[in-house]
């Protein structure tokens, strides 16, 4: 199926650089969904948005929107909008010209002007500072007019560019609420750049991974979460991030950075020739019982508790056994404390297995 918006063979380099900025990338995106791309900084998100606002061109590849390829198609021809990092909005200017300014320009009507400003404003809910200038809002309320002004061009597309990076968290969250729900009521097919994999996990439809311009993952929240195609998908994506550890395949066992011990049946069918790596997320691993109280055998763990992070609803607890440290989710009531050893087993039916060579998941393959 061709979507209504599609990225097809996108190359992007700069001029005295030697590697591409983007390389070959190829996305398809249906109308009203939203799409996060989520990558480190210097991976080529923001670049790529860029390139589909128009500001930029790519070096090769096409543009299509709404089966319209728009490579020559200047900015203000593309019927997108664009939401900025730091939201540029016009001092001088009260909310209401804010929002009201690029309509202006367009030659507008005056009381069409007056009906959509006064749509978006309800709708993000800033109808009583439509008469105040930028400099006494707050960052949220920044942002709502950003939204606003970007709402009313009723475009085929909304991009933004790490909208929230600005805000303290509590605004963050609940910022990032508002711009769901606003997705939700007009139905606009939304590209959302971010850094931040919580934003991502909460907010998407679908998220592609980017790192050093080169598509990583596409997938749902929690195709991506629970099935990572790669290690580095699943070291970027979760908090804390996911334990990983080499491992050697013996014939009765495998053995854990050298350190650990478990019996074969926990892995089968790996080949003992070859090495992986293993990754267990902290949720995957659970307390059992200090080592008095449990039964010792080969799949259960002794390690000692190095620190434990309160978080609220939960605890991190460190762990460590010999040169291995690891991290283990724990929300249960029973008191645990630094020095303890205690017994821990992994849920090897959740690990992920990566090839060391390549670091693809041959789980999810």
């Amino acid at each position: 199926m061709i979507g209504y918006i599609v990225l097809k063979d996108i190359i992007k380099k700069y001029k005295g650089n030697e590697k591409n900025t983007i390389n070959n990338f190829n996305l398809n995106i249906e109308k009203g969904e939203f799409v996060v791309i989520l990558g480190p900084s210097g991976s080529g998100k923001s670049t790529l948005l860029e390139m589909i606002c128009g500001f930029e061109s790519p070096t090769s590849g096409t543009i299509d929107i709404d089966d319209n390829i728009v490579n020559d198609v200047l900015p203000k021809d593309r019927n997108v909008s664009m939401v900025f990092q730091d939201y540029a909005l016009f001092p001088h200017m009260t909310v209401y010209e804010n929002i009201a300014f690029g309509m202006k320009i367009r030659k507008t009507d005056k009381r069409t002007i007056e009906n959509k400003v006064k749509w978006a404003s309800e709708v993000l809910e800033i109808e009583p500072f439509l008469k105040v200038k930028p400099k006494k809002l707050s960052g949220g309320q920044r942002q709502r007019v950003a939204l606003a002004r970007a709402m009313v061009r009723e475009p085929k597309l909304f991009l933004m560019d790490e909208p929230l990076s600005n805000l303290d968290s509590q605004l963050r969250y609940s910022t990032c609420h508002e711009i769901t729900n606003l997705h939700k009521k007009i139905g606009a097919t939304t590209i959302y750049v971010t850094h931040d994999h919580v934003e991502a996990l909460s907010m998407a439809d679908k998220i592609v991974i980017l790192n050093d311009g080169v598509i990583q993952q596409v997938g749902t929240p929690n195709e991506i979460y629970e099935a990572p195609s790669n290690l580095f998908v699943a070291t970027f994506i979760g908090r804390p991030k996911m334990n990983t550890f080499d491992i050697k395949m013996e014939k009765d066992t495998f053995c854990i950075n050298g350190d650990i011990v478990f019996s074969n049946n926990q892995l089968p069918n790996l080949d003992s020739e070859r090495s992986y790596i293993i990754g267990i997320r902290p949720e995957h691993i659970r307390f059992v019982g200090t080592v008095n109280e449990y039964i010792k055998n080969k799949n259960v763990l002794e390690a000692t508790i190095e620190k434990i992070e309160y978080t609220g609803g939960e605890s991190l607890i460190y762990l460590r056994k010999k040169d291995t440290t690891f991290t283990m989710k724990y929300n249960q009531d029973e008191s645990l404390k630094v020095g303890e050893v205690i017994s821990v087993v992994f849920d090897f039916n959740k690990v992920s297995i990566f090839d060391s060579i390549t670091k693809q998941n041959l789980r999810r393959a």
